[in-house]
Formats: structure tokens, sequence, C-alpha cells
């Protein structure tokens, strides 16, 4: 019997496949790429690509595709994709008819045979979606959480750095709240290697870069026709590397508030330590009154996408 980790990926389309291949690499452990019945040969060919390609670069991982929950049983990391991407013109909060009822059908699986795992739900729209997934599993705060925070950050830090002239290296951004329209962008925790990045970037230049952050995920759907998948895998992988290696990493993430920053019962982007516990810390920095008043903005929009999916009787 492997002692190896495993990892089980819900949904195999870009975010899936990308992920699959992010964690072969950095040999995180063994990959389960799950899908529906009917997309269970494409999952099996995308694993077995995924396999062979380790002759050529050279890892050590088993990757099974499968459409059988039994295959993802005991898996120490689930990360949730399931669910239809965005289209061009679409909001995030579209999809909530069309998504709702696929993850609550991920839910119960996990439910079962998934119970001890450390979830990260993708899926959009996002705050709204990793609420149901922990109230439907009945999971811990501590190992339920949304991936938005870690890409919307990435985001912001690109379209920094390429304004200041700077190596994305040196650049150090937050982005709190909703995954949304009305996400935080944090000017105040916000530097250039240590330089408040108001030193570096015209005021009027951050204003259009903060704008630009916030419709981000638009940007590239209008663009590719369908949503990001690199960069979100990547911020994916590295919540579930921070926790399988207990790397105590902090990063922003959807996390259960349950009376921090003043919401309660809600999912929404905060700074958290995670480690070999899951969510081990959710920190509540000082904020400015502007940023303060954004995040207020922020949560009544996820409030009232979480309202709609709370009143959503199960089909």
């Amino acid at each position: 019997m492997s002692t190896r980790k495993k990892i089980a990926l819900i949904g195999a389309g870009n975010i899936g496949g990308e992920l699959a291949a992010l964690c072969a690499r950095k040999e995180l452990g063994d990959i389960v790429l799950f899908d529906i019945p009917a997309k269970a040969d494409f999952a099996k060919g995308k694993a077995l690509d995924l396999e062979q390609n380790s002759s050529v670069i050279g890892y050590d991982a088993k990757i099974t595709g499968t459409s059988d929950w039994k295959d993802c049983a005991g898996a120490d990391v689930v990360i949730i994709t399931a669910g239809i991407p965005r289209k061009p013109g679409q909001s995030r909060d579209d999809l909530v008819a069309t998504n709702l009822p696929i993850i609550r059908s991920v839910a119960a699986g996990v439910k079962e045979h998934c119970p001890d795992a450390f979830v990260i739900v993708i899926s959009n729209p996002l705050d709204a979606m990793v609420y149901e997934l922990k109230r439907a599993t009945g999971l811990p705060r501590e190992r339920v959480v949304g991936m938005a925070g870690v890409l919307d950050s990435a985001r912001f830090q690109l379209f920094l750095a390429r304004e200041a002239n700077v190596s994305i290296k040196d650049v150090r951004a937050m982005v709190l709240g909703g995954h949304g329209d009305d996400m935080v962008p944090v000017l105040s925790a916000t530097t250039i290697n240590g330089v408040a990045v108001t030193e570096l970037v015209a005021r009027e230049k951050l204003d259009a870069i903060i704008a630009r952050t916030r419709t981000g995920g638009g940007e590239i759907v209008k663009l590719m026709g369908t949503s990001a998948y690199y960069a979100p895998a990547s911020a994916a992988v590295a919540m579930a590397e921070a926790f399988l290696l207990d790397q105590k990493r902090l990063l922003p993430s959807a996390v259960y508030l349950d009376g921090e920053y003043g919401y309660k019962d809600l999912f929404m982007g905060v700074p958290v330590i995670i480690g070999g516990r899951g969510v081990e810390k959710i920190l509540e920095i000082k904020l400015t009154d502007d940023e303060k008043a954004m995040l207020a903005k922020s949560a009544k929009s996820v409030q009232g996408i979480t309202d709609v999916v709370k009143a959503t009787p199960a089909t």
C-alpha cells in the first residue's frame, strides 16, 4: 500500500488537467482525476497522457482517471473545479443555477469518501459554492477553503510589477473580500520589497490597476471565450502544498467567518495561515476606513448570492 499522499481533483477539464500536471511535477502525491461518467474516458486519457509525460520529465506519481468516487476514497486533499466555466458576457453569479446542483452532488461524494480531506473549492460563484460545500458536508471550517485571494492577488501583483517596471518577485500584495467585482485590493498591505507601492506608482495608475484587477477574470474570458486555468491551478496548488508540507503560509483565502472582521456565517477572502492542520489561523489585519468600507460592500455582495444558495432547495 502506497504511503504517498493522495490528491483528488474533481473535474478533469482545463483547470483539472493543469492541477494534475502541477501536482505531479511537484511530486505532492498520487493523483485521482475525477469526472462524471460521460467524461470518464476523457479523464482516463488525460491521466494516461500525464503519466506518460512523467517518463519525459522524470516525476514519480500515479495518476488515475475515473468517474468512480471510490477511487477518491481517503484523499488527503480534494480540489473541486467541477461546474460550468464562464462564457463571454457572464458574471460569476450567473453560474449559480447551473453549478449549485453540481456542487451539492460533489459534496455528497466528499462527505462519503473523503471525510478527512482538506478541501479547496475553485468552482464559481466561489464564495457561495464553498459555503454550500461546507454546509452540505458538515466539515469543520479549518478544512474547507475557497481559492480566490491567491489568484486575485497574483493578478494585482502582475499589473503592479508591469507598471512599476520591477520584478514580479519583489511585489507583495493582498486582495481580500469576495471573488467578484467588489473585491478589495489592500493598498495599505501592498509593498515592493518593503517599499510602499504608493512610492513607485501614481495614484491614478493605482486606481486603473485596481479596476483591472477586479475584472481580471472577465478580461481573460472575453479574450479566450472561457475561464482562466493556468494561474487558478497554480494558486490552488500553492494552498494544497501549504497543507501537505505544513508550510504555514500566509495566503488570502475564502474561509468561513464567525465574527472575524465583523462578519458571521459567510465565506469571504481574508488573510489566513495554512499549514498541516488546514486553516490554522485567521489574521485580522488593520484596514483603513476606505478599505473597511470596500470590504463591507464586498461582503454585502457575497451575502446576496449566498442567500440565494441557502434559499434554493435541493432537487
